[in-house]
Formats: structure tokens, sequence, C-alpha cells
């Protein structure tokens, strides 16, 4: 129920969608002679998207979550697994053309192809099923398999977990599948701005991950400004950080992460 109620609320709250709904109130007020009102939703319309789409704002909300983990600054000298959450695959391109198409969270896994090699008897634990109940999309895990044997990754060293929907469910779906892994440290990789929530549901299912973040959407310390040249960039950014922001909150107010604002 979780997982549906929270996919449903965001399709009505995202910004393109609460821009659109705003757009359409003004006009059915204006149409009934509210003008004022109309007005006034059209305006507030005008300024949720410019300061979006225009601005660094979405910088702003992003960076503290990029900024709260950051990689060990001496790795690992040998790790048990390294755990790859799902997210990096466009699963409804992939399955129709039978490929492995990478979305902009691809990071997360050709960094775990880079760490195989240099942890080249790490098990590779990709958790990552299906998030969006509205299409019909692949697995992330079983993209996930085409493309590392694409790589010549030996298939023994995968494991594949891919009925996880969301981050939630990453956890404990995966949780037993670390439970083989000698004592050694593992490597948590999923992209920076969500490890916060990822660290948090591990913290709280008895596990320490060691993080490593990528997929980084923002740079250090950032300033507000105007930002012309990549509007579509600039929304992407403040949605994905206000997703996560909420996310949070909701997680929290669920009791499945200890603290608001899980840090190191």
């Amino acid at each position: 129920m979780f997982f549906l109620v929270s996919k449903i609320l965001w399709l009505v709250i995202q910004p393109l969608s609460l821009i659109f709904l705003l757009i359409l109130a003004g006009l059915l007020a204006g149409w009934r002679g509210w003008r004022r009102t109309g007005m006034t939703l059209s305006a507030l319309a005008l300024l949720v998207l410019g300061l979006l789409a225009f601005t660094t704002l979405g910088n702003l909300m992003i960076a503290p979550l990029e900024d709260r983990f950051t990689r060990p600054t001496s790795p690992p000298a040998e790790v048990g697994g390294i755990v790859v959450l799902g997210g990096g695959f466009g699963g409804v391109v992939s399955g129709a053309r039978n490929i492995e198409e990478l979305r902009e969270s691809g990071d997360r896994f050709v960094e775990a192809l880079r760490l195989a090699r240099f942890y080249p008897e790490a098990r590779i634990i990709v958790s990552g099923g299906v998030g969006n109940p509205f299409q019909d999309s692949e697995s992330d895990a079983e993209i996930a398999r085409r493309f590392y044997a694409g790589f010549g990754l030996p298939p023994e060293r995968l494991i594949l977990e891919g009925e996880s929907r969301n981050t939630d469910e990453n956890v404990a779906f995966s949780r037993g599948l670390l439970a083989d892994m000698a004592g050694k440290p593992v490597l948590l990789i999923t992209s920076a701005f969500h490890m916060p929530r990822a660290m948090g549901l591990f913290r709280q299912a008895g596990l320490e991950p060691v993080p490593w973040p990528v997929d980084y959407r923002s740079i250090p310390e950032p300033s507000f400004g105007l930002e012309l040249a990549e509007p579509a960039f600039n929304i992407n950014t403040a949605s994905v950080a206000i997703k996560e922001w909420i996310g949070l909150f909701a997680y929290y107010l669920s009791h499945r992460i200890a603290t608001p604002f899980p840090g190191p």
C-alpha cells in the first residue's frame, strides 16, 4: 500500500504536474469569472516554473543530499560484496528492444563494473525490480544480467534480486543476501542524492555498508542565481531533490529510518 500511495501522490505533486494543475485551475477560475483567483494561480504556476527551470534552485536543494556521504578516503583492502541499487536502466526501452539502455543513474552500474575488477573476489548484488507500476517494464536486475555478461563478468559473481520496487524493499529483499559475506565490508552504490535514505534504511535493518555515492547532479556549495542554458536539466534536478526530501520525511514519519536526515 505504501508503495502504490507514494507513486500516485508523486504523480500529482511533482513540479511539472503541479505547474499543469495550477494553470488548469487558473483557467477554470477565469472561466467561472473568478478573475483575481485565476490570475493568482497562473502567476503562481509561472513563479514555480521560473524558479525551478531557470535558476539554480535545484542545485541548492540537491547539494545537501549529495554532500551528506562521501566515499572513504582509504577504500577497504578487500570487500565481501558490492550492492548496487536499481534505478539506472531504462526498463521500458530495454525490455522492448532487448538492450541495456542506461539512464542518468546508470553510473551506479558502470561504477559497480569498475569496482568488480578492482575487487575480483567480491560478489555483485543487484537489487532492483520494476519501480513504475504504470508501465510494462523489465527489472533492473534482469537487464544487469545482460549488461555484465557483455563485459565478461562471470555469472557466478552476480546475485540478482528483481522483486523490490522501492528503496525500502531493496533493503528488505537484499538483507538476507548479505549474510554470506564472511564478515568483510560491503560497498553500497547508489546515487549521491539517494545515499542518506538508503543508508538510513540499511542501518535500521542492522547493517552498516560502506557508502559509495555516484551520479552527482550538483557542484559543491552552489549559490543561487539564474541558469538559462539548461531548463530541462534544471527542473529535473529540482524534481529529483524534492522527491528525495519528501521520501526522507515520509520514511522518517513511518519509522522506516531512525532520523530525518541520516548522516555519517
